[in-house]
């Protein structure tokens, strides 16, 4: 059961990431607004859902929700300001392209900072427990998904058609054989101990 809303405020957007725990590619966030009349039996933490339910509420999000926006920060920010920040900033830069300013914030997690004075709270758990987070989730995620099924194409030995860059052992053991690329994030630690490897 998801609610509509977490605040009193006539306009409150939810806003959420996918892609922190990854060794390749961005991390994507998604900013929603929705009516208090979306309903959908398949909405849920996009974690939870198949991929052909996520791949089918992404058009009917987009097209019923008051507004949304989608933002990617590559490899290069998150290495520069690290995961958390760059979570951060892409769901702050989502909120921001939203073309109804929300009264109201609510975040997925624990973790955010303030955001151009608009009130929010952060909760966790929150795409499986209020609507607009959720959206966000499922937006949030197949967006990403897809960035990672074109660069797939381009580096296709890495196989992030299938992983979209989490750390697999057969990403791990394809970093060893052909190093990190462009879309590798350096900060990160991309082999564990046994499988070391000298980026010389």
């Amino acid at each position: 059961m998801l609610f509509p809303r977490y605040s009193d405020f006539d306009i409150e957007a939810g806003t959420d990431e996918a892609g922190r725990g990854c060794l390749a590619g961005p991390v994507t966030a998604a900013a929603v607004i929705l009516g208090e009349d979306f309903n959908h039996e398949w909405l849920n933490d996009s974690k939870l859902m198949t991929e052909k339910h996520r791949a089918t509420l992404r058009p009917i999000i987009e097209e019923k929700a008051l507004c949304f926006a989608v933002t990617h920060l590559e490899p290069t920010v998150i290495d520069e300001i690290n995961i958390l920040n760059a979570s951060i900033r892409a769901m702050q830069e989502s909120i921001g392209k939203l073309h109804t300013t929300p009264l109201y914030i609510i975040v997925d997690g624990n973790r955010f900072k303030p955001f151009n004075d608009i009130p929010y709270s952060c909760i966790v758990k929150g795409d499986s427990k209020y609507k607009s987070i959720a959206a966000a989730s499922v937006l949030a995620k197949t967006y990403r998904d897809a960035y990672m099924d074109r660069i797939h194409e381009e580096f296709p030995m890495y196989n992030w058609k299938k992983n979209k860059g989490y750390p697999t052992q057969e990403h791990r053991e394809a970093i060893k054989k052909y190093g990190p690329t462009k879309y590798h994030r350096m900060s990160f630690r991309l082999l564990p101990d046994q499988l070391s490897l000298d980026f010389g």
